[in-house]
């Protein structure tokens, strides 16, 4: 595979960035997240692990007709099927949502609960919005600040940005510009994980197209399973005790 260029130089190639991308927008399916309420359980043992998945539109579960099949429920499923635990779920997912719109208009208005568990889909739109790494330093990084400060035991897990040259919908040279900047993005991602107290799980792989659903871009009933499967680990890399009793 062709290496991906340079961010710095990627602003050079912004208007190549501009005609290709503007051609994407144009040719894609604008997919609506299925229907039904974003909140549900699954029945297991006490304690329960309460889930929040917060994001952008993978988050909603854009690209599959089922919430069931959406990452979401698909992180209960298997996280139920790894411990005999009841899951408590929410999805809190917003077509196009950047880091800064999460930290601003989403986590103020999300109830507070008492979430152990937190997943983050954030990053991509980030990054095809040619956002500044000082920008997403300042709005990644306050988005982890605000979710540890409204649930300060929570455990957050961050799902980096993938491959942008392994995305069916992105002409090969566009993929090159957005993985150069997908890539320092999940660079500075991770070490603000590091810093604030977050877990930056390692990049999604890639197995082929049948992952990604009729627009080329979201993920597929089986893209989202796989991604499920994918982050459960991460989710799980610490056994949590209440009253001396195992969560996990």
């Amino acid at each position: 595979m062709t290496s991906p260029f340079h961010p710095l130089l990627s602003w050079l190639l912004y208007p190549v960035y501009a005609w290709q991308g503007i051609g994407v927008r144009l040719r894609t399916e604008r997919m609506a997240p299925p229907a039904g309420l974003p909140v549900g359980e699954i029945a297991g043992k006490d304690p329960a692990i309460r889930l929040l998945v917060i994001g952008d539109s993978s988050s909603a579960g854009v690209g599959v007709n089922d919430p069931w099949q959406g990452l979401c429920v698909r992180l209960a499923v298997h996280l139920q099927g790894r411990t005999g635990r009841k899951i408590i779920w929410r999805a809190a997912g917003f077509n196009s949502a950047t880091s800064g719109q999460l930290r601003d208009h989403v986590v103020p208005n999300l109830e507070r609960g008492m979430w152990t568990h937190i997943v983050l889909t954030t990053g991509t739109n980030d990054t095809k919005n040619f956002h500044s790494l000082p920008r997403f330093k300042r709005e990644f990084g306050g988005l982890l600040y605000a979710l540890k400060a409204k649930w300060p035991e929570a455990q957050i897990v961050w799902s980096k940005v993938i491959d942008f040259r392994d995305v069916p919908a992105m002409p090969k040279l566009l993929g090159r510009i957005l993985e150069g900047r997908a890539d320092a993005i999940n660079k500075l991602g991770e070490r603000l994980c590091r810093e604030r107290m977050a877990v930056a799980a390692t990049r999604l792989p890639i197995e082929g197209p049948e992952g990604f659903a009729a627009d080329g871009f979201h993920a597929s009933a089986l893209g989202y399973d796989a991604w499920a499967k994918h982050l459960v680990p991460f989710i799980l890399n610490r056994a949590e005790t209440e009253n001396g009793q195992e969560l996990l």
